[in-house]
């Protein structure tokens, strides 16, 4: 069968493209920005990417086209789909209907951390022999994709409150029908398609009905928002996990062995059934762990093996993934673009390096929600950790940045220029920084551009 994908160079969309060539398929895809390092390994893959939306990508006729939720009325490759009427599916109900129909679906929901719990969980099951498939927002260091196909009868799944497609509103994950579902937490986000945080719970209800009464669900007893959701019904087995620190009481719980999250011990209904000493630090992280764990029990995997397979997990790409240091001062890049978020990575970061070791954060507001101003009175407070705030004030913005950062007086500076706003820190940056930069694009390549004037700094 010949698939031609729609938006193919987005992380989903890439990923129903590996699985679909994988599973022996013809692939071939259009995007508006086809460019390396995406475009080069759909290539490798055997997959030929197009530039642009042309109605000519289209011929010859494809057996069906794959529309990614960037693509709206007026493309002119849609319109030319509509007008000869080509076949076409949104792409989760082309995985649902391709990938995971036969699979045990194991899904990981929430406002945060769904691509670092994928992760885990699906190196969790790795690690134990099970082979397991999956479709990830980002590549997992402990393997070389976002998707594969796996070998085993389970597939991980990250889903995705966003929506499906300009002809399916409803939530990617409503598509899924996971037999295991893990609820990490729920806030407000995606202000650009969802008006409130009631419309959110109502799309996570709408999964919830679709998990099997002999499914489980792992939800997070310490967020009310989730609360409601069970509330309005659920017909499923129910399992809760408390993070650390939190006052709710779950069935899985987390102790902290040492402060910064670096180690940790699980306990189930009391007990004690593992240990976890990792390279990833903050309560969040333990949270995420904590899930992973609880959720690969419901596969068979003991609680033990799970803690130790984590010692052994590799966190995805721009997760506090540290980019270089020259000088002594350290260049990390993290996906946070909520304020919760930011202020949990922040605070992960300042346990482990203490009170004396300076943290400056950068941030990029870029996602929509951030554009639209939904989060600028939390901003300021989600920075506090941080002893030094760099911004960057992007023409997209719809608020004043410099006015929702004047509580943190002269520790937060707003720049409205990438290569001035690089020239300025590492002009204030000195030997022991932690230089944290955070945003959910590329940031104009800002964490290079550190790095190389830290290098001429040290030459000259």
């Amino acid at each position: 069968m010949h698939l031609h994908i729609l938006g193919i160079c987005g992380t989903f969309m890439a990923g129903i493209a590996a699985l679909a060539r994988a599973d022996g398929h013809r692939v071939t895809g259009s995007d508006a920005q086809a460019y390396p390092p995406m475009s080069t390994q759909l290539e490798a893959m055997g997959i030929e990417i197009m530039q642009g939306y042309e109605p000519e990508h289209l011929d010859p006729a494809p057996d069906v086209v794959v529309v990614g939720n960037v693509v709206s009325r007026g493309n002119a490759a849609m319109e030319h789909v509509l007008n000869t009427g080509l076949p076409f599916v949104s792409g989760p109900q082309w995985l649902r209907e391709n990938m995971l129909a036969t699979r045990h679906v194991l899904a990981v929901a929430g406002t945060h951390g769904k691509t670092t719990t994928s992760g885990m969980l699906a190196w969790i099951l790795e690690d134990a022999g099970l082979e397991p498939g999956f479709l990830i927002g980002g590549v997992p260091g402990n393997f070389d994709s976002s998707a594969r196909l796996g070998g085993g009868r389970y597939f991980v799944v990250e889903a995705d409150e966003y929506d499906t497609a300009f002809f399916d509103k409803r939530s990617k994950f409503v598509h899924y029908h996971p037999r295991t579902l893990v609820l990490n937490n729920l806030e407000f986000d995606h202000a650009d398609i969802f008006p409130d945080l009631a419309a959110i719970q109502r799309q996570f209800h709408h999964l919830i009905r679709t998990v099997p009464g002999n499914g489980r669900i792992l939800c997070n007893a310490a967020e009310p928002a989730l609360q409601k959701v069970l509330g309005m019904g659920c017909w499923s087995e129910t399992q809760t996990f408390s993070p650390p620190g939190s006052q709710a009481t779950g069935a899985w719980t987390a102790n902290l062995i040492n402060p910064d999250g670096s180690a940790f011990t699980v306990q189930h209904e009391g007990l004690e059934a593992g240990q976890v000493a990792w390279g990833l630090l903050g309560d969040h992280n333990v949270a995420n762990g904590l899930a992973a764990v609880a959720t690969a029990a419901h596969v068979g995997v003991a609680a033990a093996d799970a803690c130790a397979s984590l010692g052994r997990f590799i966190n995805a790409r721009r997760r506090m993934q540290l980019r270089g240091e020259c000088g002594g001062i350290r260049v990390f890049d993290d996906f946070a673009h909520h304020p919760t978020a930011i202020e949990l990575t922040l605070q992960g970061l300042r346990r482990s390096v203490g009170t004396d070791t300076r943290i400056v954060a950068v941030l990029e507001p870029r996602s929509n929600t951030m554009q639209m101003g939904v989060h600028r009175d939390r901003l300021a407070d989600s920075l506090k950790t941080a002893d030094q705030v760099w911004l960057l004030h992007s023409p997209g913005l719809e608020w004043d940045v410099r006015a929702s950062m004047a509580s943190l007086g002269e520790h937060a500076r707003v720049l409205d220029e990438v290569e001035a706003l690089a020239d300025a820190i590492v002009a204030d940056s000195r030997a022991g920084d932690q230089i944290v930069v955070m945003s959910n694009g590329a940031f104009g390549g800002i964490h290079d551009k550190l790095l190389t004037r830290l290098a001429q700094r040290s030459t000259s």
